[in-house]
């Protein structure tokens, strides 16, 4: 006799096949916790330890396996979802894989306003962003649609300008154009299909308290500190961290240690007044993961 086994569900997340972004999904999913059981060249992998499946697409393709509800999840560019994804929430934004979408022209053009777009011909693999945001600045031009090296486009002849993601630069710069408009920012983001079940959205829920954790954690530094006893009044005054800091005696009489959470884009300036204040033996760690 036959005993039929239960299936878990799982929730099935897309992510980028190769490259950076591929990189960095991989990676937060590994600072939740998640081990993925990765074959060289697999399609698709599972998680070991959490009710997840993991598909390798090309990241142009992502968005229509949302909106069909072959995948629950992604890790996708804005750029991407902006372009194709009509209809896509998103659940939460990632703070990495951050670029703009630009328009260029060659440096020996000089440019003053949109309007000298009017017209002209624009290389460019995001056709609906570029003609939404012309169309609300009420200029027409000719779109070509290139997928891959749109750069080359202005230097063979082929268009007056592009648009294209930027992130560093360095590119634009190689092939002697100038970024003269910026259409939008882009990061990473966790995009949700609109046919995700009932049961999936459960699943879903604790993926996002992990990655949240995993993202105020990576915003913060944990500092730890000697301060005199007379001191500490002014240097608690200064710290900008949770609720109110823990403060240890020590073993010498008359100072105490000083632990507190303070945000990373704010810690040089912090650590500055703390030493101004006489706080010693400053100490900065990482934070592995932050609940709150």
């Amino acid at each position: 006799m036959s005993i039929a086994r239960k299936t878990m569900t799982k929730i099935r997340i897309a992510i980028q096949k190769s490259g950076r972004l591929n990189e960095d999904s991989l990676k937060i999913l590994k600072d939740c916790g998640i081990s993925i059981d990765n074959g060289k060249d697999q399609l698709k992998a599972n998680a070991r330890n959490f009710p997840l499946e993991v598909f390798y697409l090309r990241n142009g393709d992502i968005p229509q396996y949302l909106k069909d509800g072959v995948v629950d999840l992604a890790i996708i560019g804005e750029n991407i979802l902006v372009e194709k994804g009509e209809g896509i929430a998103v659940a939460e934004k990632l703070n990495f894989s951050k670029c703009k979408v630009s328009l260029a022209v060659p440096k020996s053009r000089e440019y003053s306003t949109l309007k000298d777009f009017q017209g002209k011909r624009i290389a460019t693999s995001y056709p609906n962003t570029v003609l939404k945001f012309l169309k609300e600045k009420g200029v027409e031009a000719d779109l070509h649609i290139i997928n891959g090296s749109v750069e080359i486009a202005p230097n063979i002849g082929l268009a007056d300008a592009i648009c294209d993601i930027v992130s560093s630069g360095s590119t634009l710069f190689k092939n002697n154009l100038k970024e003269v408009e910026v259409l939008l920012h882009s990061e990473a983001v966790l995009a949700v299909s609109p046919k995700i079940s009932d049961e999936r959205k459960v699943i879903l829920e604790r993926l996002q308290f992990r990655i949240q954790s995993v993202l105020q954690a990576r915003k913060n530094r944990y500092v730890l500190m000697n301060v005199p006893d007379d001191k500490l009044e002014e240097i608690i005054a200064i710290l900008p961290g949770m609720r109110s800091p823990t403060v240890v005696p020590l073993a010498e009489k008359g100072w105490s240690s000083v632990h507190t959470v303070i945000n990373k884009d704010k810690f040089w300036e912090v650590i500055d007044e703390l030493k101004a204040a006489g706080a010693e033996g400053i100490l900065v760690c990482p934070i592995e993961k932050m609940v709150l």
